[in-house]
């Protein structure tokens, strides 16, 4: 066998090596995401929603540290959409609304 045959050859193996690995990537070689509609909602009788006061709803808050304007859907915590339920980092493996609010919310910056 030449020298060029040979590389032809290792070149063909790599190829093949390659696509097989891409299947099985895409064929759910990978562990799954979890997307923020798979996530259960963070509720009131949850240990961490109690201790940072979290609401739903940032307009029924009475917390003095709450200003106009403030919701999850602008802090930095939430990488959600601007309606609806997102992850945020505070509350892992829970989904927090778009219009909610807590004392640790932190403007994401521009």
């Amino acid at each position: 066998m030449s020298n060029e045959e040979s590389n032809e050859s290792r070149r063909r193996f790599l190829k093949i090596a390659a696509g097989t690995a891409a299947v099985a990537v895409v064929a759910g070689g990978l562990p799954r995401m979890a997307r923020a509609a798979d996530l259960p909602h963070v509720t009131d009788a949850d240990p961490t929603a109690k201790a940072l006061g979290y609401v739903e709803d940032n307009t029924t808050t009475k917390n003095p540290k709450h200003k106009a304007g403030d919701d999850c859907s602008n802090c930095q915590f939430y990488s959600g959409g601007p309606t609806g339920y997102g992850p945020c980092q505070l509350f892992p493996g829970k989904s927090v609304s778009a219009k909610g609010w807590c004392v640790s919310h932190s403007p994401k910056k521009a």
